[in-house]
């Protein structure tokens, strides 16, 4: 018989006795980390980034500590519904979902360091194979949006091992320019790379049923994999009415905050790929739950994620063993500074997949000493 992780031959129960927060900002963006503290001196990492509220989320996380604070720290979805239902009868929104996907996603790094084990085998996956990743915001940086520019960036991307990449369809006061400007861009890629790079395009809700539409039929023969929030997320009519006469498939759900949202989505028929995003949506306990639910309607899951290295790691160990998981939206530029902040706990990508760490917990390490000194909030 082979040997047991440390933790499961003598694993205690800890009690949580606070709750740390940590602000930076870094490249144009602004992080909140969350720390959960134990007795035992094992503390929880999670993450409340949410852009230009930062401080409003922290405001939250606060609110949430002395809720906390004296109880055991296991038992993580005993703590979800009681934060959840008895604590937050109003719900709040945004703001209190993103503070309890933090506390959430901490309470299960405390569970696997506990007992010696990843946060993704506490779920039911395996690690026989790498999780698939997409390169998100892939054209940010390009000095010039031109047709060549990005025939040659998808060549440097596929010789760098990626397989898909997704990028925000430029804006432009003319519709048809817009729509050449788009099928030339992709028309470019398939010259350039062929098949080997899955396309995904981002619509940022700047559509209208009928633009969303004649787009969908011009880039369908490109082989285009699916076109995100072509209108209003909220608009779950709209995008149902767009899901059944598109080509391409639909995805979505980046805004939505828990399972009830999603259901509303799944009977529109809105999006053929969910997208929930894992520090808004109620951490890893309700994003499986928002998973389990799609399967049931015959969707595939896609989390959203565009934060930091909490938030990469929570996601991916998230959908270990979920049978619809097609892939987890990564920040292909960032990875590196990430990779170098973590101490390189964070997983590099290899040929367009991320393999999980066998660390306790999320496996992530983190100095926030150093990344407030070398990127302070103020």
């Amino acid at each position: 018989m082979g040997m047991l992780p440390l933790g499961l031959l003598g694993a205690s129960p800890v009690k949580i006795t606070g709750v740390d927060t940590h602000k930076c900002r870094m490249d144009g963006r602004e992080y909140l980390f969350v720390e959960v503290v134990t007795d035992s001196g094992l503390r929880g990492l999670g993450e409340a980034s949410l852009p230009a509220r930062v401080e409003i989320a922290e405001q939250a996380v606060k609110w949430l500590a002395p809720r906390l604070v004296g109880r055991e720290a296991s038992g993580v979805e005993a703590h979800w519904n009681r934060l959840y239902y008895e604590e937050n009868r109003w719900r709040d929104g945004s703001v209190l979902m993103t503070a309890l996907s933090a506390i959430d996603i901490a309470l299960w790094d405390i569970e696997g360091k506990r007992l010696g084990v990843p946060v993704w085998r506490l779920l039911g996956g395996n690690n026989e194979k790498p999780m698939r990743v997409y390169w998100s915001h892939w054209s940010n940086k390009l000095a010039r949006r031109t047709p060549e520019a990005i025939a040659e960036l998808a060549k440097k991307t596929v010789e760098e091992g990626w397989t898909a990449v997704k990028w925000v369809i430029p804006r432009a006061e003319n519709e048809q320019v817009r729509l050449r400007q788009v099928v030339s861009e992709v028309e470019a890629i398939r010259k350039a790379v062929g098949m080997e790079l899955d396309v995904c395009l981002e619509m940022y809700e700047t559509y209208s049923m009928r633009s969303a539409l004649e787009l969908a039929r011009a880039v369908a023969p490109l082989k285009v994999m699916f076109l995100e929030e072509p209108v209003w997320r909220e608009s779950n009519a709209a995008l149902g009415a767009i899901a059944a006469q598109s080509p391409v498939p639909l995805a979505g759900g980046e805004g939505l905050l828990n399972r009830w949202m999603f259901r509303e989505l799944l009977e529109a028929k809105g999006a053929m790929i969910i997208q929930p995003d894992i520090i808004h949506c109620g951490g890893i306990t309700e994003i499986r739950k928002i998973a389990a639910l799609g399967e049931v309607y015959g969707v595939e899951i896609a989390p959203h994620m565009w934060y930091g290295p909490v938030a990469h790691m929570a996601s991916v160990q998230s959908m270990a063993g979920v049978r619809s998981f097609l892939m987890n939206e990564w920040d292909g530029y960032n990875m590196e500074r990430l990779h170098e902040l973590t101490g390189g706990t964070l997983p590099r990508v290899v040929k367009g997949h991320v393999r999980l760490p066998d660390t306790p917990g999320l496996g992530l390490k983190m100095d926030f000493a150093d990344w407030k000194k070398r990127f302070p909030y103020n």
